[in-house]
């Protein structure tokens, strides 16, 4: 019993829940701490990649893992975007992540891991479908195009007559508002793609 909590995958999970959380404070730190932001995420990130291969190569996929694995994946992407949205460099252009970018995209999985429990509750396997995945990697990529972003950012604030200005390069700026709109219309396509399959699931059973 012990070998299946503390197996390979879950401990990666546990692990991602912990540097989610150091992540947090980097992001909250302000501008100087983006870059060491940025490199942790990235590797936050792998170990959600790493944990899925391991438990399939190795046949070490459990219930407990079936339910950390997407929770650490929810608190990373999510916290993420929550704390990215409250960074005043980002409030400061519409087109970068805002507060509703925030709500639309934990909607949707909060939506989606209820749907989830309904489904396996009545004998469905809804394992995650590949919009889903896709959705994750173009959140990926806007997260860790934020946080590159907000390195350019001052990191003092005071010394500014505006405090929000950010000298970062043009294609970087552009990279963010393309993934971070992309992110958000996957995000919406997903989440109803989950909804239409689950009433067609019901309406066949």
């Amino acid at each position: 019993m012990a070998s299946q909590v503390w197996n390979v995958p879950n401990v990666l999970s546990m692990l991602r829940l912990v540097l989610s959380a150091a992540l947090f404070v980097m992001i909250a730190l302000g501008p100087q701490f983006m870059i060491a932001a940025l490199v942790l995420f990235c590797i936050t990130a792998l170990t959600d990649f790493v944990d899925g291969w391991w438990a399939r190569k190795f046949n070490q996929c459990t219930q407990l893992g079936r339910i950390l694995d997407p929770f650490a994946d929810k608190i990373l992407i999510c916290g993420t975007v929550i704390f990215l949205a409250a960074r005043p460099e980002m409030q400061a252009d519409w087109k970068l992540f805002q507060p509703w970018m925030a709500v639309v995209i934990m909607g949707r999985e909060m939506l989606v891991t209820a749907i989830r429990g309904y489904m396996e509750q009545h004998g469905v396997n809804f394992a995650a479908k590949w919009s889903g995945k896709i959705k994750m990697g173009f959140q990926c990529l806007a997260c860790a195009a934020g946080c590159l972003y907000l390195s350019y950012a001052s990191a003092d604030p005071a010394s500014s007559a505006d405090p929000v200005t950010v000298n970062a390069p043009a294609w970087l700026y552009w990279l963010l508002v393309v993934s971070i709109w992309v992110t958000i219309l996957s995000t919406l396509q997903s989440g109803l793609g989950y909804v239409l399959c689950a009433v067609r699931i019901r309406k066949d059973s």
